[in-house]
């Protein structure tokens, strides 16, 4: 738990609660999709799957919120509808993203499947 909670800070640490738990959503989904590890670990540490933990933002020191978040998550509230992709849609320059069926939008984070 404490690892996923440290994804979510380093990945969603300036949006709003359900962003962070949407973060965690994802990861999560990500777990249960034949297209990615079925660890937590595997995830998180996938190459080029997650930007905090390229840049060692996931390092930073937790918040309240993301450990909440991440118990949240765990428990089954999924606020992205089955999202297995999030991006900030000001900064993603992957075409292919953009190609994804997108599930919705919370804060700066666009989720899609």
């Amino acid at each position: 738990m404490i690892l996923l909670a440290m994804v979510i800070e380093g990945e969603a640490a300036d949006e709003p609660y359900q962003g962070k738990v949407a973060v965690g959503a994802v990861i999560l989904n990500r777990m249960e999709s034949k297209k990615f590890p079925e660890t937590l670990s595997g995830v998180v540490y996938q190459g080029l799957a997650f930007e905090s933990v390229m840049n060692s933002q996931y390092k930073r020191p937790l918040t309240t919120e993301s450990i909440k978040a991440a118990q949240a998550a765990i428990q089954g509230w999924d606020p992205t509808n089955g999202a297995l992709y999030f991006w900030n849609p000001a900064t993603a320059k992957s075409k292919w993203v953009w190609s994804r069926p997108v599930t919705g939008q919370i804060g700066r984070h666009v989720f899609a499947k």
